[in-house]
């Protein structure tokens, strides 16, 4: 059985950070504690390092299977793996959709032959597969996924009755995209009727506008209150929408959570006019007073979880007019950085930047094992230089569209080591190997 001793690091989890040595035997956690003996391991020395559980990201679009020339598998989890990220979970829209449970398990069967981190991936949902998202195990699959909004594919649901019976019959962590179709169709005529198919980049969060966000959040809530649904609704971006979630129980007690992305809380509607299409998404980025109401929803616990919605697209694809160019923008590889940019600007302490990042996905998905520094658990650790300043360039850029929305942007820390299930995956930006991902297990 193969032995790592992680020496003098700063471990930082459950709230506290302390200088403590991490022997690691097999896949799990042997012991955290002092002079640990260091006789047949493999010693990492982290002295005046963070050591830290492996982020998990709930909410990645890795476009596979359909997508190759974006991205797949194996190229986005080794970048995942480089910015500290040991466990992702998938989303539906690939090509084709993930609508049956046999397509579901063709995603499984990929993770398994190409990601280099642990993987699980949601069964999504159309106007017509209800029997089959009924039939999915809670024990091994994250949840289901909802487009109660614009999607690829057939996966806008917009059926009162097919959204009435999800939400009354599935036993599962339901995630809901929450856009208004009807209020943007509405917005997007008049802006085409002024400009054409030239609309000015800035005024992507002019359609897809804060009453879009909420009337269809504040909707996907009062269902979930009604069948008492375990809801959890991705990229908050509006002010608007903080209403409705509760910071007034224990995020395990939660039966309403919600997630909050990187490129909502650092960027705001100003940076459109250097950053244009790189930064199209959707929900939208809006104006500033949305970044900061949402940082503050974070810290005090109405927002439960940090996530990515990493989504790339080519450069040629993103290098179109507004009508044409695709939502999305690449950022698994970025999201500790922007986070300890945060820290470093005084906005949020290391030990919350780990509960939002690993504790709070592991309890809120109910994962069996992960997102802790615990005698026991699984070894899925990242190891960090706070001090190192780098520059994001494309030579260091790991996805396979090869572009990010950092571009030049200077950081100070970096991962130095990530480690999965006990393996040294990424040694100082190296691949070390490539078999080391498991499929996520749900205490459900």
């Amino acid at each position: 059985m193969k032995k790592v001793v992680i020496k003098g690091g700063l471990v930082i989890s459950d709230g506290i950070s302390r200088e403590a040595d991490i022997l690691i035997k097999g896949s799990r956690i042997e012991y955290i504690g002092s002079d640990i003996p260091v006789h047949n391991a493999r010693v990492i020395d982290a002295e005046g390092l963070w050591v830290i559980p492996g982020i998990i990201d709930d909410q990645v679009h890795f476009r596979d299977p359909g997508m190759p020339h974006k991205a797949d598998i194996r190229t986005e989890s080794i970048a995942a793996a480089v910015g500290g990220v040991t466990s992702f979970m998938d989303m539906p829209n690939t090509s084709p959709p993930t609508l049956t449970q046999e397509l579901l398990e063709d995603k499984y069967f990929l993770g398994r032959k190409k990601s280099v981190i642990n993987y699980s991936f949601f069964m999504g949902v159309s106007n017509d597969n209800v029997e089959e998202v009924l039939r999915t195990n809670p024990k091994n699959v994250c949840g289901v996924k909802i487009f109660m909004g614009s999607s690829t594919g057939n996966m806008l649901v917009d059926d009162k009755k097919t959204l009435e019976k999800i939400f009354s019959e599935t036993p599962m962590l339901i995630a809901t995209h929450c856009e208004d179709e009807a209020t943007i169709k509405e917005n997007l005529a008049k802006y085409i009727a002024k400009y054409g198919e030239n609309i000015p980049f800035e005024f992507h969060p002019s359609i897809r506008d804060e009453k879009a966000c909420y009337l269809s959040s504040s909707m996907a809530v009062e269902m979930a209150k009604k069948y008492g649904t375990r809801l959890h609704v991705l990229h908050i971006s509006t002010a608007e929408e903080l209403e409705l979630f509760d910071n007034s129980v224990p995020l395990k007690d939660k039966r309403i959570t919600a997630e909050v992305c990187v490129h909502h809380l650092y960027f705001d509607q100003s940076d459109y006019a250097e950053l244009g299409a790189k930064i199209k998404c959707n929900p939208a980025i809006k104006a500033p007073r949305h970044k900061e109401a949402l940082f503050g929803a974070l810290l005090d616990d109405r927002l439960d979880i940090v996530a990515t919605d990493h989504a790339p697209h080519t450069v040629k694809e993103k290098n179109q007019n507004y009508l044409q160019a695709p939502s999305g923008l690449p950022l698994v590889q970025h999201s500790l950085n922007v986070m300890l940019e945060f820290y470093q600007n005084g906005k949020i302490t290391k030990e919350r930047l780990v509960e939002k990042m690993c504790h709070a996905p592991a309890d809120c998905f109910k994962i069996k094992d992960r997102g802790y520094l615990r005698e026991g658990y699984y070894a899925d650790i990242a190891i960090i230089d706070p001090r190192i300043e780098w520059q994001v360039q494309k030579i260091n850029i790991r996805y396979k569209c090869r572009w990010s929305p950092f571009d030049r942007h200077l950081f100070r820390g970096k991962v130095r080591y990530t480690l999965v299930n006990g393996d040294l995956v990424i040694d100082n930006g190296i691949l070390q190997t490539m078999h080391s991902g498991g499929r996520l297990e749900f205490e459900r």
